[in-house]
């Protein structure tokens, strides 16, 4: 890339490319600048500037192509939104948020509209809170509404999209406590029901849809010793509860987590129980219920991103290769399936 960065969002558009946006670079700046990768080439292109800085953020592709980027932690006005065309390569401003957040989720809707769970209250830069609240964002008018509030705030949970359309959130940080908690999201009512617990609590963790409608969730940080876990889950969205699947080679946290054409899932990179960014990758099988190796990343990586290519090839781009945001990375790779490298 041509700015190192971590803590950004990468988004696979509809003509093949991924545009990476925003970020802290390697000085902590909070970062403004989006470029674009072409797989056919293989090269970098320089986008537009987004309206203002900002890393933590989500980006969510619309059902129109546009990518919608919303909240961060910035300098100005973390939480405005902005919409990014693909057609005219140029961003807008879009409605701004409710509420003030950043490490927050998320998640498209069947509608077309875009669902944005929890995370930090950046109102207080140094000690920010915890939000439960949730708005949506409807790209028809291009405003937000408030709608049903998590039974208990969480930042740096996941969120998962169900086959009947309703949204799994597990996990994340409540402000005090490590949140085994899981909570389901109907979007007919807009409210929220409470299901099954995890068997740990966790949060930097990971959650992948697999193709039998199961949701496994991998790694994260367990409590405030801050121990990263190798343990993985299922959730079965039928009974409502969890399963344990089998443990990952590695303990990891802040890693990727991408599934395969073949519906096994890719999870690589994150930090260790010391705070070292890893190296290794492995694949779950969900047949077997068990990880192997995947080789090695070519740079130890965390605060990555990780997009499926149509080619069925994955892209990871950026993170820190250390522990510390003051080493951002500028390089990117690619992960073959039919090589395992």
């Amino acid at each position: 890339m041509a700015v190192a960065r971590a803590n950004h969002t990468a988004t696979l558009l509809p003509d093949g490319r991924v545009l990476v946006a925003g970020g802290q670079s390697n000085s902590r700046e909070t970062l403004a600048t989006a470029e674009l990768y072409d797989p056919r080439s293989g090269s970098w292109t320089a986008a537009e500037r987004m309206t203002q800085g900002r890393a933590f953020q989500t980006a969510t592709l619309l059902p129109d192509g546009r990518v919608l980027v919303a909240g961060g932690r910035g300098c100005c006005s973390p939480a405005s939104a902005e919409l990014y065309d693909p057609g005219t390569g140029s961003w807008t401003a879009t409605g701004r948020m409710i509420e003030w957040r950043f490490s927050h989720t998320a998640t498209l809707l069947p509608d077309g509209k875009v669902l944005v769970v929890g995370g930090y209250n950046g109102s207080n830069y140094f000690t920010p809170g915890v939000h439960a609240s949730v708005e949506l964002y409807d790209p028809k008018s291009g405003s937000w509404t408030a709608t049903g509030g998590l039974m208990a705030g969480r930042a740096s949970h996941t969120a998962t999209l169900l086959p009947d359309g309703g949204v799994l959130v597990a996990g994340g940080f409540n402000g005090n406590d490590y949140l085994g908690s899981a909570e389901l999201y109907d979007p007919k009512s807009g409210s929220w029901a409470a299901t099954g617990n995890m068997e740990a609590g966790r949060t930097s963790h990971t959650a992948t849809l697999l193709p039998d409608g199961t949701v496994l969730v991998a790694g994260g940080v367990a409590n405030y010793h801050l121990d990263v876990i190798a343990t993985a889950e299922l959730y079965d969205p039928m009974s409502g509860s969890w399963m344990a699947t089998g443990a990952m080679i590695a303990a990891r946290a802040s890693q990727t987590a991408v599934r395969l054409p073949d519906g096994t899932v890719l999870t690589a990179g994150g930090i260790d129980s010391i705070g070292s960014p890893l190296a290794s990758a492995e694949l779950y099988d969900p047949s077997s219920g068990s990880w192997s190796s995947a080789g090695n990343i070519v740079t130890p990586r965390t605060g990555a991103t990780a997009n499926l290519l149509p080619d069925g090839e994955v892209f990871v781009a950026g993170g820190t290769s250390t522990g510390l945001q003051a080493s951002a990375l500028a390089s990117a790779e690619l992960y073959d399936p039919g090589s395992e490298t």
